[in-house]
């Protein structure tokens, strides 16, 4: 059997991407909270943008990291950070992106 799911996937938006990722980053730079749940966060972030800077396009990298950046707000943030970044949006609008 071949990988049916790889033909099931939604194309995914980079600059779709690149703004999430863009409006998540100013929104980090003012929000207040546990320092190791907003560095982590921020690392996400970093390595999602240096997967969309690079000049080799991997869509699962985007997806894995998009995940990455979903599973930190809906299981490592302090529910305040979560909030004042506006989780719920920024996660619903990770799954949108992505098709779920």
């Amino acid at each position: 059997m071949g990988n049916t799911d790889a033909n099931r996937t939604p194309d995914i938006d980079l600059d779709e991407v690149a703004n999430l990722l863009n409006a998540l980053e100013r929104d980090l730079a003012n929000v207040q909270g546990s320092p190791k749940d907003i560095q982590r966060l921020r690392d996400e972030v970093e390595t999602l943008k240096n997967v969309l800077g690079s000049p080799v396009r991997r869509p699962h990298w985007v997806r894995d990291g998009l995940h990455s950046i979903r599973h930190v707000f809906e299981n490592a943030l302090d529910a305040a950070v979560a909030e004042g970044l506006k989780g719920s949006q920024y996660v619903a609008e990770i799954g949108r992106i992505l098709g779920m």
